[in-house]
């Protein structure tokens, strides 16, 4: 029998009940969740771990999630990057240019965000 690659993503939100129902979502789902409670965190992370991809939220306070998008795009990655967000299209626009893969709305769909997760790490 194939054993299937465990899928490892890095979920980045400064709201901890957020983080914690997507690790235990995730997890329970066989992905590997790494967190980052900001989006300088995050960038350290991902200078020492390579991640599937990064479940970034949008709002952060100090560096918010476009930031964050826009550094990884800086660097030449293509680290799929999925936003999260409160806000429609009209206001993840900015980050969707600036090279994130697509955005998932809140309240989180948990099927939705399945989907496009395993659309982008297939």
């Amino acid at each position: 029998m194939l054993r299937r690659k465990v899928r490892r993503i890095l979920a980045v939100d400064d709201v901890l009940d957020n983080l914690l129902l997507l690790q235990v979502f995730l997890e329970a789902e066989g992905f590997e969740v790494e967190v980052a409670e900001s989006g300088i965190a995050a960038l350290q992370q991902l200078q020492q771990t390579c991640p599937d991809l990064v479940l970034l939220d949008v709002m952060m306070p100090g560096m918010n999630g476009l930031e964050v998008t826009e550094r990884i795009r800086s660097r030449n990655c293509t680290l799929p990057i999925l936003l999260v967000s409160a806000h429609d299209k009209t206001q993840v626009q900015p980050g969707l240019d600036a090279g994130a893969n697509g955005y998932v709305q809140k309240p989180i769909d948990f099927l939705t965000l399945l989907e496009r997760i395993n659309a982008l790490t297939a």
